[in-house]
């Protein structure tokens, strides 16, 4: 069975940092890109940040850039999204996510399967 778990949502103050985690099971990982999006209320899901299942590419929404990075231990089968500067509209359920597809380029379209998600609220 497939399963992407989500942890290390939270508050957290403007400005403060929160690194969330994803453990996958029920397939082989390391042969999939992985990635991270987001949903805040009364909005859409919107992509945040993928990373190529080659390990040599990552990307990121342009809201983010700079602030937030995407990492992966294949050994521990856990991917990380590490955000920094945090800021009141990063506000949302962050979703962990596996395209539908193994190997393959890093494509924003590709990803279908998704884990329950974190909240993650930036407020003083």
């Amino acid at each position: 069975q497939v399963q992407l778990v989500e942890s290390g949502g939270g508050l957290v103050q403007p400005g403060g940092s929160l690194r969330l985690s994803c453990a996958v099971s029920g397939f082989t990982s390391e042969y999939y890109a992985a990635g991270w999006f987001r949903q805040a209320p009364g909005k859409e899901r919107e992509f945040v940040a993928g990373h190529s299942w080659t390990g040599g590419s990552t990307i990121y929404a342009d809201s983010v850039k700079g602030r937030f990075t995407i990492s992966r231990d294949n050994a521990k089968k856990t991917v990380y999204l590490q955000m920094n500067s945090l800021k009141p509209e990063d506000t949302a359920v962050y979703y962990c996510a596996r395209p539908t597809s193994p190997r393959g380029t890093l494509n924003v379209a590709g990803f279908g399967v998704w884990g329950q998600g974190t909240q993650v609220t930036v407020s003083s």
